[in-house]
């Protein structure tokens, strides 16, 4: 007797695993106070799962990566909590249409519950391969945006040049004033036309002005850098801090977070742009930072877990159209191990 043809479950029905998984485990009585699941949503499951004889496969692999998935997860909820919020805060969807666990309420504002809910939001949304919340949140504010890997060149109205790196995103403000520039996240390099009207790029925590010049700007998360290439940037924080203000000619950069800005430190502006032609390149840099750079041009996220391990000084150049090879050869060098998980989340312990 010929046995019966197999089929891999589609890719909808992985995501209505990632559901019915989701719902499961935040359902009330699972994991925070609340009535008894009710009997109809076990039953409807049951129902899914004898639908298709790929639906219990499909479950079974889902639970599979949820329970390996702990750690990471518990971690990006931690790191992305705030963007969780406001991404929830921004959803505007009539009750008599949402499904699954009640979003908001009194239970959603216990941390433990965030933390629960962001961990699983996170895995689910990533199955298909868009959840990246400060992205997505900066992009409807942004004028200009670019993916992971891509580089854009762009020449604005007033006939300023600027390149954006790898996932980046602006705002733009021109008026008969001044042209002012928010920069949402990443990095862009300017070249400014000169037309009378100042140029001012902001990021959170100050801003640069132009005297003349090319340069960058690059939020990271711990702070924003700026880095001139030629002439001349008046670079502001917080006017009550203790160095409000410095001007920084050709390769100097001065960084800023918090209202504080540090004291002009002189490098390698080439180096240090060197993205605009494929290029990461590091000096005595932690792999903390090494690797959030790198996240700029992998689809996902790249997730460091050993502390001790983030604060490894990496000096070296790498071709950044290759996340993978990036992190072999350093694999290499540091002995750390790693794994991939969805094809979207990249766990480095």
């Amino acid at each position: 007797m010929t046995s019966p043809l197999t089929f891999a479950a589609s890719t909808v029905q992985e995501r209505e695993a990632w559901r019915w998984l989701v719902r499961r485990h935040t359902a009330p009585g699972r994991d925070r106070p609340g009535r008894a699941k009710p009997v109809c949503d076990e039953r409807a499951f049951e129902r899914w799962l004898a639908a298709d004889p790929r639906h219990p496969e499909a479950y079974a692999r889902a639970e599979a990566v949820w329970i390996c998935s702990a750690a990471p997860a518990a971690r990006l909820a931690e790191e992305e909590s705030a963007a969780l919020a406001g991404y929830l805060a921004r959803m505007d969807v009539p009750a008599s249409r949402r499904r699954g666990p009640a979003w908001r309420g009194s239970a959603f504002r216990s941390p433990a519950w965030t933390l629960a809910m962001a961990a699983c939001l996170l895995l689910v949304l990533w199955t298909g391969g868009w959840w990246q919340p400060q992205r997505w949140l900066g992009d409807l504010r942004a004028d200009y945006v670019s993916a992971p890997g891509q580089i854009r060149e762009l020449t604005l109205t007033d006939g300023s040049h600027l390149v954006l790196d790898s996932d980046s995103a602006l705002a733009l403000r021109f008026d008969q004033r001044e042209r002012r520039i928010e920069l949402l996240r990443g990095a862009a390099v300017f070249k400014v036309a000169h037309n009378g009207q100042p140029f001012v790029v902001s990021a959170e925590g100050g801003e640069a002005r132009v005297l003349g010049t090319e340069f960058e700007v690059r939020r990271l998360r711990q702070q924003t850098r700026v880095t001139v290439a030629t002439g001349r940037v008046a670079v502001r924080a917080d006017e009550t801090a203790e160095l409000p203000q410095a001007v920084l000619h050709a390769g100097q950069r001065v960084a800023f977070a918090g209202g504080r800005l540090t004291a002009p430190e002189t490098i390698d502006s080439g180096a240090a742009l060197a993205w605009r032609q494929g290029w990461l390149a590091f000096y005595q840099t932690p792999l903390s930072e090494v690797l959030e750079r790198l996240s700029d041009y992998y689809p996902g996220r790249i997730l460091l877990l050993d502390d001790d391990l983030a604060a490894r000084r990496v000096t070296g150049s790498f071709p950044s159209a290759n996340p993978h090879a990036v992190l072999d050869s350093l694999q290499a060098v540091l002995g750390f191990r790693q794994r991939e998980l969805l094809g979207r989340l990249i766990v480095i312990h």
